[in-house]
């Protein structure tokens, strides 16, 4: 059988949820049997070339990110599509100098180019599937299309969740779940095991904080979406406000004028509130904190800051349904509220806030509860399964 060599698509090179969960997956592969082909120059091929993995860029006239599915009308869409099938061509070419033995697209716009790359190159196209394909977020009819497009064009899928792979189409189709994961270097632990850490100019204690002394974070792009305008309302309805609270996330797509709502919001509510914009890694805040709340108003595919701050030991709120129903273990590592429940996340906040205990029972079962979604095994499963598809007659055609 042909060694694997699996080319990783991105339509996008900034530093978002799914390109850096890719950058830890193909980490975990073993050493040279991925590579990563991006439509554009940006931060994660400075990532990438960090970490030794082989990377291209690939541009024409087409800007993919120009196309914005959920603005876009029918003929700026067909257009846009026109584009992408175009630049796939042209990517063929270079998926076969890589000498790939199967094309990982991730993302729907990547999809759209891996199809005709994947059959210019003469190999297998994956979809690597990182939102959930619903109605909630991209329409009933586009939902539709989308599903349809990648069961015609995909050998395998790969989703980042349970409830992911549900939302998609796979008869006849091979799948497989793998969680975006999380990694754990010696670095982590070891700050992990020293209480007396500088973080933030302070010191984190031992034990979680007394209940007006508590740090809150918010982890994640700032967007509708993730309910941030949601949070401060609920935050300011708390029998006992938090010392400190941080909003980790920047803005992308055109949504500076959230970001700038926010701010009033947190300004009229006498909030104690700290926007610090993109980070590249918002380890430093999660661990500087005693609890971390996500608080999504859609389904979240899986929801890998809830992860993140389970490593650090926060005490974790996060909504459902969606991805974090698979991560947390309600009263056991976490509590889980209703997704766009003002009244539910105030309470769940209000009683983590005044029970320093619970909070350092939730923290410390959360803790070990991350060591499930070690990124190394997804990048085991991830492996086996595109090894598995390369031998497969659908590469020779």
């Amino acid at each position: 059988m042909t060694p694997l060599k699996a080319v990783f698509l991105a339509h996008t090179a900034a530093p978002s949820g799914a390109e850096l969960a890719t950058l830890r997956l193909v980490s975990a592969m073993p050493a040279g049997r991925a590579a990563v082909v991006y439509t554009e120059d940006g931060p994660m091929l400075r990532l990438m070339a960090g970490r030794g993995i082989e990377t291209r860029v690939v541009s024409g006239s087409f800007d993919s990110r120009a196309m914005t599915i959920d603005k876009a009308g029918v003929r700026s869409l067909l257009v846009g599509a026109t584009g992408l099938l175009r630049l796939g061509w042209t990517l063929g070419a270079t998926v076969r100098d890589l000498d790939a033995t199967v094309l990982v697209a991730g993302s729907t716009k990547a999809l759209l180019m891996g199809a005709v790359a994947a059959r210019r190159a003469r190999v297998p196209l994956v979809w690597h599937v990182h939102d959930r394909v619903s109605r909630e977020y991209f329409g009933r009819s586009l939902a539709l299309i989308i599903r349809l497009l990648g069961w015609v064009v995909a050998r395998g899928v790969i989703a980042n969740s349970r409830g992911t792979l549900a939302s998609l189409s796979t008869w006849r189709r091979q799948a497989v779940v793998a969680y975006p994961g999380v990694e754990f270097p010696a670095e982590v632990e070891s700050a992990q095991s020293q209480p007396d850490s500088e973080i933030l100019g302070d010191t984190r204690p031992q034990q979680q904080r007394p209940a007006n002394e508590t740090v809150i974070a918010v982890v994640g792009r700032l967007a509708p979406w993730k309910g941030q305008d949601l949070f401060l309302r609920a935050l300011a309805d708390v029998k006992t406000l938090p010392r400190e609270v941080f909003l980790v996330g920047g803005t992308l797509f055109d949504e500076q004028s959230y970001r700038t709502e926010l701010e009033v919001h947190a300004t009229a509510l006498g909030l104690p509130v700290t926007f610090t914009g993109h980070v590249d890694d918002p380890e430093t805040y999660l661990r500087h904190a005693d609890i971390l709340v996500h608080c999504s108003v859609l389904p979240e595919p899986f929801g890998q800051v809830v992860v993140e701050g389970m490593r650090a030991g926060c005490a974790v709120i996060a909504t459902r349904p969606g991805g974090p129903e698979e991560i947390v273990q309600p009263g056991v590592d976490g509590l889980l509220v209703t997704a766009g429940d003002r009244t539910e996340l105030t309470r769940a906040l209000d009683t983590l806030i005044a029970d320093q205990e619970l909070r350092t029972k939730l923290a410390d079962a959360a803790r070990l509860r991350s060591r499930d979604f070690d990124v190394a095994e997804s990048g085991r499963i991830v492996t086996a399964f595109l090894s598995g598809l390369s031998g497969s007659r659908w590469r020779r055609g």
